[in-house]
Parts: C-alpha cells; sequence; structure tokens
C-alpha cells in the first residue's frame, strides 16, 4: 500500500539517529515518513535481512509494528525483532553482525527519560553493525525533505510475545529471544568460570538496571549464569517510563547506588546501565570510578580476558574524554587514536583492525566485538579483571593511578539551555583564539586554542568544529562542547582534565577549582545561560 505524504520536521541525524518528544513521533505519518526516508537512501536490501529492536519505552511497540509492515511493503525479505519488540543497543548490533543483516533500526533515545511526555528516537544501523556514516545521515536528512509517500503492508499487528517466524507477505518475520546471542557472545570473550568462582567465594555486587533495557540481560548473566544473589540486580524490569527514572548512569540518577557504594553495607562491587544499554557506570566499595578512568583502566588489564590476551591492535577515545588512556598506550607502546564524539569513528577505526578497545567520557566503552559501545560488556570485564587479580575495585584503581600517574577530570552539563544563546557563546569563543593561544591562566600557558578538526585515517573524511580546546603546555586542557543528544533547548557541555603524578588522592572538583573558575570567567558560562552552576557533574 502506498500512502501520500508530505515532507517533515527531520532533524539531521547524527549518530544518534532522529531524536523527538513522543508527542511528535506520534504524529500522524512522521515515524513512518522518517523509516521511509531510510529505505530511500538505501539500495541493494531486496530480499535481505532488517533487525528491529528497541529499549521498551513508551511508544516501542507501536512503532516496532509500523516497522515491520514497512520493511515488507519496501522488499526485505526478512525482519529479525526481538521478543516483545526488546533488544539493547550492542545486542542489536550483534545480531546484524552474526547474522550477515543488511542493517537494523534501534528504537530508543538512550539515556533520555521516556513515558508519554519522555522522549522516542530512531536509529539505523548499518550492515556492519555500527551507526550509519555521515553519507549516508546525509541522504536520509535530505530525503525527509521532499518524502512524498511511503510504502506499508496493510494487515494485522505481529505477536511479538511468541518466538518464532511468521510469514508476512512475502517476507518472513522471525522473533528471536534477545538475550541468548548476547551471552553466547559474552561467554566467549570473558572466563565465566573464574568470574562464577570469585562469586561463589562471597564476592557480592549491585546492579541497576534502570528499569531500562539491561534487566532481562543481567537476571540471565549475572544472577542465572554467574550465581549473584537474587535481588543483585535491581530495576531489572524494562518499563515504558522506565518507572519514572531518568535512565542515564550517572552520579545524580544512580545516586541510590553510589550512596550504597559509599556506605558500609556496600557490596564488593556496583554498576549500572542505561536506557538502552550501552553505557555503563562502575563504582567499587568506596570508589566511583569515572568513565576517562574505566576506559585506561580496561586497556592495561584486557589482557586477563580470554578475547584479548594476545594484546590489543591498538586504542582509541573521543577528544574530550581525559588523556589517561594516552598514558597507558603510551606504556605499552600501542596506538592512540583521538576522535571526536561519535561511535561510527571509532567504527571505521574498528573495521580496520586498527584498535580494539575505545571509549568516551560519557560512560561508553566498548571493543572490537560489536559495533556500538556496550554497558553490560564494560561490566563483566571488570569483574573478570577483578576475578583475575584478586584485587578489589579500590585497589585496581590506586594501583593503576600510582604507575600512570591520574588525570582529575569532569565534566559539567547544562542542559536545556538557550539554543541561541549556547551558539553564540561557542562563536565568541572561536573569536577569542588569537588572544588566548599564549595568554597565561589557571597557573599555566595556554599552547593550544582551536576548534577541534578530525582527519580519519581510514576513509580520509574530514569532520570540523568538533569542540573547542583550550590545552595548556603541561598538558591540562579546558574543552566546551555542544551536545546534540537533547531534545529540548541546547546541552553545553564543560570538560576539565588536569594530569598529576604525585598528588594522588584529591577531591576531584578542589584539584579542578582553578581550571573550573577560569573556565567559566572566559566562557561567561554562568552569566550567559542564566544558570547558577551545571545540571549535572560527572
Amino acid at each position: 500500500m502506498i500512502v501520500k505524504t508530505k515532507p517533515f520536521d527531520g532533524q539531521k541525524p547524527g549518530t544518534s539517529g532522529l531524536r523527538k518528544k513522543v508527542t511528535v513521533f506520534q504524529q500522524p505519518h512522521y515515524a513512518e515518513n522518517f523509516i521511509q526516508s531510510v529505505f530511500d537512501a538505501l539500495t541493494g536490501f531486496a530480499g535481505k535481512a532488517l533487525v528491529l529492536g528497541g529499549d521498551g519505552r513508551f511508544y516501542n511497540k507501536e512503532v516496532i509494528q509500523i516497522a515491520i509492515r514497512m520493511a515488507a511493503a519496501n522488499g526485505f525479505g526478512k525482519v529479525i525483532v526481538g521478543q516483545d519488540g526488546l533488544l539493547s543497543t550492542p545486542a542489536t548490533s550483534n545480531i546484524i553482525r552474526k547474522y550477515q543483516a543488511f542493517g537494523g533500526f534501534i528504537l530508543s533515545a538512550s539515556h533520555n527519560p521516556g513515558g508519554p511526555d519522555g522522549d522516542f528516537g530512531i536509529k539505523y544501523n548499518s550492515s556492519n553493525g555500527g551507526p550509519a556514516p555521515e553519507k549516508l545521515t546525509d541522504a536520509i536528512y535530505a530525503n525527509t525533505k521532499k518524502i512524498s509517500q511511503y510504502k506499508i503492508e496493510d494487515g494485522a499487528d505481529v505477536d511479538l510475545a511468541r518466538i518464532g517466524t511468521i510469514q508476512m507477505g512475502a517476507m518472513a518475520v522471525e522473533v528471536i529471544d534477545p538475550v541468548t546471542d548476547y551471552q553466547i557472545l559474552m561467554e566467549q570473550l570473558f572466563d565465566f568460570d573464574v568470574i562464577a568462582q570469585m562469586i561463589k567465594g562471597g564476592f557480592t555486587l549491585r546492579f541497576d538496571a534502570m528499569s531500562a533495557i539491561t534487566g532481562p540481560y543481567a537476571h540471565a548473566i549475572l544472577e542465572k549464569t554467574l550465581g549473584t544473589a537474587a535481588g543483585s540486580v535491581v530495576n531489572g524490569t524494562p518499563l515504558p517510563d522506565f518507572g519514572g527514572h531518568h535512565p542515564d548512569p550517572n552520579l545524580v540518577y544512580a545516586k541510590d547506588l553510589y550512596d550504597l557504594m559509599m556506605s558500609p553495607a556496600a557490596p564488593d562491587f556496583g554498576a549500572a546501565s542505561d536506557g538502552d544499554g550501552d553505557r555503563n557506570l562502575i563504582i567499587g566499595k568506596g570508589v566511583f570510578v569515572t568513565p576517562s578512568d574505566s576506559v585506561a583502566m580496561l586497556a592495561a588489564n584486557a589482557h586477563l580476558a580470554e578475547a584479548y590476551a594476545k594484546g590489543l591492535a591498538g586504542v582509541a577515545r573521543s577528544m574530550p574524554t581525559s588523556a589517561a588512556l594516552d598514558r597507558v598506550a603510551a606504556a605499552k607502546r600501542l596506538d592512540c587514536y583521538e576522535t571526536p564524539t561519535g561511535w561510527k569513528f571509532f567504527g571505521n577505526l574498528l573495521d580496520a583492525g586498527r584498535i580494539t578497545i575505545c571509549g568516551e567520557e560519557s560512560a561508553g566503552t566498548g571493543s572490537n566485538h560489536v559495533r556500538e559501545k556496550d554497558g553490560l560488556w564494560a561490566v563483566l570485564l571488570w569483574l573478570n579483571i577483578v576475578a583475575k587479580r584478586k584485587l578489589s575495585v579500590k585497589e585496581i584503581v590506586e594501583g593503576h593511578w600510582r604507575e600512570f600517574g591520574r588525570n582529575y577530570y569532569s565534566r559539567h552539563d547544562y542542559e536545556e539551555v538557550d539554543a541561541e544563546a549556547a551558539n553564540k557563546l561557542m562563536a565568541d569563543l572561536r573569536a577569542q583564539f588569537p588572544k588566548l593561544k599564549g595568554a597565561k591562566a589557571a597557573g599555566g600557558v595556554i599552547a593550544t586554542a582551536d576548534d577541534f578538526e578530525y582527519l580519519d585515517p581510514v576513509d580520509g573524511s574530514v569532520s570540523k568544529s568538533q569542540g573547542i580546546r583550550l590545552i595548556f603546555e603541561d598538558g591540562s586542557r579546558i574543552i566546551y562542547r555542544l551536545s546534540g543528544t537533547g531534545t529540548a533547548g541546547a546541552t553545553l557541555r564543560l570538560y576539565i582534565d588536569k594530569f598529576e603524578n604525585k598528588q594522588l588522592g584529591l577531591e576531584t572538583q578542589s584539584a579542578l577549582a582553578t581550571l573550573i573558575k577560569y573556565a567559566d570567567d572566559v566562557a561567561q558560562i554562568k552569566s550567559r545561560t542564566g544558570r547558577k552552576g551545571p545540571t549535572v557533574i560527572t
């Protein structure tokens, strides 16, 4: 069936695809228009397989049914969909790769709130299992501006609760268990016997799934297979509104977990994951592991897990992530790449075999096992390392700092600020570059003042204006960047990074206080945004 339609407000999709309020997606033809705009940008998919799944947020089931009927009408030969429409982002990437699907849709707004008044999103992943490249997302965006019709089968909804295969016209619809293939992959990467033995010996943990997608995976792997006590996984049932939680694993929205891990009643290990399962939070008894430190420590110890025992090809971090990973790479003589924010840049390096482990300061870490960041993977690698080293998380963290030094690091988020004011702030900072370079400030001299530009060593593409950097002669950094993950206003992010190899036990915000003050003074963040302080500090 062909339905006439009109061009629509399709925001230019990047790695996060199209992300809007639920009420926007509920407008007539809105989801259909975007899905058709994706299909119209693709070629050669006739008779091929498409993977579908989402994080279970409000409106997930409705859009899954729309996507199935549209895939059939557009000529796909098969749709592979998670039971009840559920698949985590890393699990979707794995299924695309394992079954050599043409690509897949992930229905999620990641770590953003859900519910009728919350956010929704659709992201297309390519045949490598990773986010669509920029050339494709540009084509999709162009299609949203000229779309005039979409194709959709007219028929009953598919029973997503029943595992098995049915036909929709010429297309097969296979409903699969969302956990099985992912668990098989994790068992290939890690020594489950060693982890299980540690747990059997009395090791305790708490995993907060934040009423989001990783609950079923954590119940199956952590409790049923590895043997953690019943109740170790909390908020483990995916809910359309995430139980009223904001499913972002940081110290604000996972405060209950943080408070527990800092208390006398703390288990040995604490972790959380986000709405779609690609981010992670790691907290040991009495110590929070920053995401930037986590990727560095995972890289330093990855050889203790079976999949990485032969060493790493190289490592990569996003530009705003602290330089802690660089110090590990230098010590191990590994190539270390600094990329813009966005997993597609890591995907190119992974596909080319240049790196094995990569990560972002925004709580995303991953490896060459899939082409997305993977929250539960990070948790399992940490558990593998703890089990092999027979040390606590705190002992591993403090030992790492003694060996490599410590990068004091923090991110300050100013969420939902006026977009015009945020853009003007960034433009005015760029205008200051000539006078900032060489200036004496915050106890040091600014060696570099620029807007980060990346030349992709794999495909030769250039990505400009990726974040304003003030880099001091001692390696300290102040970075300003606008994030595209929100659906209202703009999110201004300020990153502060300072290396220290002597005073390792300082409180982070105190250690960075001089740089933080200078960063606000230069950009006039508080006066321009009208905020007294950041919305979130991590």
